[in-house]
């Protein structure tokens, strides 16, 4: 990994940001297509459409003024059918996005902290309670999938989308590419994560979550750490990538575990209903 704002590469994709670089990595080992254009990528998860960050443009360059609603009609015509419109933004840094007139027109811009580390310690507060072992059957992954449902708390819809995404995380890791971790209390799943290798030498975190009813135990940080270890071994990782909300508490534990702040991943998001009549 280059740490000093170089390229990087998802197969033949040419992309600056680290955090969709490994996003795209793990998008095409999923199976989704990645269409390359001149001036921007076209992500489409076929097997998930209600997916948006599956189902979405990245935009190569920040957008100057004035180019917000051709970018608006250019996801338009990309997914004509979609209720939302979701698009990335190819910087390093939030203040470099140019994402004001999108803000203007009713999006909503999320910034990701993408953390870096290349070596790990144990959390503050271990928790030598629990079990910590890659998902490895069938009764595993059922119980992966209700605990996923339990961190959403969404209807049938969001449900349905919770099932394709475990689908997709259990194919990459019965295909070798890495392994998606749980936190046993007993026979009970009470954590999980994702950590798969997106590159030589890379290996990319994926969706830590805890039980509501089993949050600051210590499982989530024992559990990356167990997951890092293992990365860093099994699958040769020189850099483990994480990407979190920079509010939120997780953030606090990743930098605790020896996880570095690298740089920021912008994504703009519009549902339907958000439309913005000027």
């Amino acid at each position: 990994m280059a740490a000093d704002g170089g390229a990087y590469y998802s197969r033949s994709v040419l992309v600056t940001s680290l955090g969709y670089r490994t996003d795209l990595a793990l998008r095409a080992l999923e199976g989704s297509e990645i269409t390359e254009h001149i001036d921007c990528v076209v992500v489409r998860s076929p097997a998930n459409p209600t997916f948006r960050w599956g189902n979405f443009v990245l935009i190569r360059e920040p957008p100057g003024p004035g180019e917000a609603q051709g970018w608006i009609a250019r996801f338009g015509a990309e997914f004509p059918g979609a209720d939302y419109t979701a698009l990335g933004i190819d910087v390093t840094a939030a203040d470099r996005a140019g994402a004001g007139e999108f803000l203007a027109a009713g999006f909503r811009r999320d910034v990701g902290s993408v953390l870096t580390a290349a070596a790990v310690r144990l959390p503050p507060h271990p928790n030598g309670d629990a079990d910590y072992r890659p998902l490895a059957t069938g009764e595993d992954w059922r119980q992966a999938a209700v605990l996923g449902s339990a961190c959403d708390r969404g209807g049938p819809a969001e449900l349905v989308f919770g099932n394709r995404r475990m689908a997709a995380r259990r194919q990459l890791a019965e295909h070798g590419h890495g392994a998606w971790f749980g936190a046993f209390l007993g026979q009970r799943l009470v954590a999980q994560l994702g950590i798969f290798r997106a590159a030589d030498g890379i290996a990319r975190f994926q969706d830590v979550e805890t039980h509501p009813d089993a949050r600051r135990q210590g499982l989530a940080g024992t559990l990356v750490y167990h997951a890092a270890t293992y990365a860093l071994g099994i699958l040769a990782a020189r850099t483990l990538v994480i990407v979190a909300d920079p509010a939120d508490r997780p953030i606090r534990l990743y930098r605790a575990l020896g996880f570095a702040d690298q740089e920021q991943q912008v994504s703009l998001e519009r549902l339907a209903a958000e439309r913005r009549v000027s």
